[in-house]
């Protein structure tokens, strides 16, 4: 039998690719968004409890309440923003399914999204499986900032998200107070809704704020917030994410989410409940990346490439035109 693809143009994925390039070359791996190093023995032992406890049987479709209130005090803490556990976080098998259960909650046939380019590989296909369009707008050298007159230029009477992601994979660019501020003003008075991609919220670097949409009421109001726990605690193995965003738009979430994976793993998500009260374990992250950052960029002073800044996430981006000027993938 045949399937009429609905990814017609989808092959297999780059990370794929580079990871298998890395395996056979015996190369260290820059390719993909996760760590190399150990998990906290202690998130891992209360993994182990909670197992131990009993907590192996279908979670709260809406996740973990004391995980979800824990996420909330959190949010608080560091956006000011007195969310309502019960109402408006959503614990989520990783940041991918968030971001692709958001999408699937508002889009219909024939919507158009507004996505920067280069970007997180699954944004186009997760837009064109709902039968929408990726209108993709390239983020402009050198710092991979987003050019915020072509956005304009690109709204149409089909728009129906916009898709942020700050910090940015793959170019390590944040948000600035300026693009906050042109953001608003472009989505002021339109039904355009805001997916905001901040799985790297806590990798940022040189003393600069993470500027989450969570911050500002208005933009929150329109939003979808999506975070993993994977990139925060080296554990992108697990799968564990939530997604943020106020009552009206999380109740149809989760009618999306209630009918896909239903719930989240139940060890893992009272194990991240007691952990994450120590906020040490997601504040001390800027910190121990930086040091990464800055001696893989001293390091990289001695070869032929040019690296870009890289303002948070795991990434940086390099030019290699001193070395030669072929298409990066020959």
């Amino acid at each position: 039998m045949e399937i009429r693809s609905k990814l017609p143009e989808t092959g297999t994925t780059i990370f794929t690719v580079m990871s298998g390039l890395a395996t056979h070359y015996n190369a260290v791996n820059l390719g993909q968004g996760f760590p190399d190093y150990p998990m906290s023995e202690e998130l891992t032992g209360l993994v182990d409890k909670a197992m131990k406890d009993g907590f192996n049987q279908y979670a709260p479709m809406p996740g973990w309440m004391p995980l979800r209130e824990t996420i909330a005090q959190k949010i608080y803490s560091l956006y000011n923003n007195k969310v309502s556990a019960d109402k408006e976080i959503t614990i989520t098998p990783g940041g991918t399914y968030a971001i692709y259960s958001a999408l699937t909650t508002i889009l219909h046939p024939g919507d158009e999204v507004i996505i920067m380019q280069p970007n997180y590989d699954s944004y186009v296909p997760n837009v064109q499986v709902n039968g929408a369009i990726p209108v993709l707008i390239d983020l402009d050298l050198p710092h991979y900032s987003v050019n915020w007159a072509k956005v304009r230029a690109a709204i149409t009477a089909k728009t129906k998200a916009v898709i942020l992601n700050s910090p940015h994979n793959p170019t390590g660019s944040i948000l600035s107070a300026e693009d906050i501020g042109q953001l608003r003003n472009i989505v002021d008075g339109t039904g355009i809704f805001i997916i905001s991609d901040e799985v790297y919220e806590h990798i940022i670097f040189d003393g600069e704020p993470h500027r989450s949409i969570l911050r500002y009421p208005d933009l929150y109001d329109r939003s979808f917030v999506c975070f993993s726990f994977g990139k925060v605690y080296h554990c992108t193995g697990w799968k564990m994410g939530y997604c943020v965003a106020p009552p009206s738009l999380m109740s149809e979430f989760r009618k999306v989410h209630q009918f896909n994976a239903f719930s989240t793993n139940s060890p893992m998500q009272v194990a991240l409940g007691e952990y994450l009260q120590n906020s040490e374990t997601y504040n001390s992250l800027s910190s121990f990346f930086q040091r990464k950052r800055d001696h893989f960029t001293d390091l990289m002073k001695a070869t032929g490439f040019s690296l870009f800044n890289s303002a948070g996430s795991y990434f940086i981006c390099a030019s290699y035109e001193k070395i030669n000027d072929e298409p990066d993938k020959d």
